[in-house]
């Protein structure tokens, strides 16, 4: 990077002087929290809801971020959003999910009314008030910026901000469609309150490099060519001079267990037709006999997934065509997770400096008649809870002492690997970019370069 380019951001307190170093006041100063909350988040698109929360007119959720709330309501003309304020005198109107197809929107405090388009259809005694005071596009619940995109509704607080598309790049939204993101649907919805600084539990999920520690159980199934970091790997992993035959059960043991550690990453319909994969023919290597296995894995997945009327993509052709990143980041807040159809996926929010709202959706394609109890809310666990998958329990173990860490004194910078933890630096200098004010069609076209996966090196993001 140029002078020219961090000169731009000077002005930031905290700021990624380096790339390679990330401040660690910039996870629980309050006042860098305070510069994030008026210059960030105003600013940027944030996933507000996925659509199958909403199925029929009328239905409605609330998206909160800090004091604002925003109500996602279905109607016959289409998905809407409007701040959640009586037009009177401020009351909330909506609290969590519900239906207003027949009531509409009714203010606990006075009783006025708005239908699910947002115009006001009842105000109590109208005529003690100066009728100037209430002309509809005075009165009329106010709009909130919503776009759609994969099976969401996304908000954005600014009307003049770039478009999604122009926010989350071409890039992605060619990946995403030829997957048919926008067809998945949920299995499960987790959340909790993590005591973790929003960035801090993110970062977690955007390098693979911790697997080794946080999860032995996935490490322990890998073999000696898959590792990407060294060649320590003998120092952590039991011996792999294995044949074909073990290498492929192992491959396939590999993704059952990660299946059953996250769910949506690897779907049991899909372990189901991994573990008809054991006997296959193979080739005598064990490292192409593994390439065969994952080759046949995604051919059968595909066919089966056709065969059940759900509605599957040719998962060879995709890969082949629109190669994907183990974990895809969508600045600022959401991740998909993909592996073959199925995916998981992550929603963070700020909550305080240093504590957050964390959510896990397990996500799969199913048949569109295919009777299902969706969720409407998500199934709240404290963090600490021995329901939780086991991957995501053992991340959240980690991110409190995280948190910890950082105020025990003599750390002062988070190091990165350039080529593997780049995502952490990317991201965190886009961060900055905001804070300084830059020009958004220059933060837009930035946000392009971020949103380009895990374990991505760093890059040049333009200032």
């Amino acid at each position: 990077m140029t002078a020219n380019m961090t000169d731009a951001t000077k002005s930031v307190p905290l700021r990624v002087a380096d790339p390679e170093l990330i401040p660690a006041a910039r996870y629980y100063d309050e006042a860098f929290f305070k510069l994030e909350k008026e210059k960030l988040w105003p600013h940027v698109w944030q996933m507000a809801c996925r659509l199958e929360e909403i199925p029929e007119v009328g239905d409605f959720t609330e998206y909160t971020l800090f004091e604002k709330s925003v109500i996602v309501v279905r109607t016959k003309s289409g998905i809407k959003a409007f701040h959640n304020t009586c037009r009177h005198r401020g009351v909330r109107l909506a609290t969590g999910p519900g239906n207003c197809a027949k009531s509409g929107f009714v203010c606990p405090f006075h009783g006025w009314r708005w239908n699910p388009e947002g115009k006001n259809t009842f105000v109590f005694s109208k005529q003690i008030f100066n009728q100037e005071l209430l002309d509809h596009a005075e009165i009329d619940l106010k709009p909130c910026r919503i776009e759609e995109w994969i099976g969401c509704a996304f908000i954005n607080f600014d009307d003049d901000a770039p478009s999604l598309r122009e926010s989350m790049g071409q890039a992605i939204y060619d990946r995403f469609a030829a997957r048919n993101v926008e067809k998945l649907k949920m299995d499960w919805w987790y959340a909790t309150e993590l005591p973790t600084n929003w960035k801090l539990a993110m970062e977690a999920f955007m390098e693979g490099y911790h697997v080794m520690r946080t999860h032995p159980q996935l490490h322990a199934l890998s073999s000696k060519g898959s590792l990407s970091y060294g060649t320590d790997f003998d120092d952590f992993v039991p011996n792999r001079d294995i044949d074909a035959r073990q290498a492929v059960n192992l491959s396939i043991d590999s993704l059952k267990r990660i299946g059953e550690g996250m769910a949506g990453l690897v779907h049991q319909t899909e372990i189901d037709v991994l573990e008809k994969l054991r006997d296959m023919d193979i080739p005598d290597d064990p490292m192409a006999a593994s390439g065969a296995m994952f080759a046949k894995a995604m051919e059968e997945v595909t066919k089966d997934g056709l065969a059940r009327g759900t509605p599957m993509f040719d998962i060879p052709k995709v890969m082949a065509e629109y190669p994907f990143h183990g974990v895809e980041f969508m600045f600022p807040h959401f991740f998909l997770l993909p592996m073959f159809a199925a995916m998981s996926s992550y929603r963070i929010r700020p909550l305080t400096a240093e504590t957050c709202y964390f959510e896990i959706w397990s996500l799969v394609l199913r048949p569109e008649d295919e009777p299902f109890d969706t969720p409407k809310e998500a199934t709240y666990l404290p963090h600490d809870s021995p329901d939780y998958p086991e991957i995501p329990a053992q991340d959240y173990s980690n991110l409190p002492l995280q948190q910890l860490g950082l105020h025990g004194g003599g750390f002062e910078n988070m190091r990165l690997s350039k080529d593997f933890e780049g995502l952490i630096s990317n991201y965190q200098r886009l961060i900055d970019g905001y804070l300084a004010g830059l020009d958004p069609q220059k933060l837009a076209k930035a946000a392009n370069v971020v949103n380009n996966g895990y374990e991505s090196p760093i890059r040049d993001i333009g200032f």
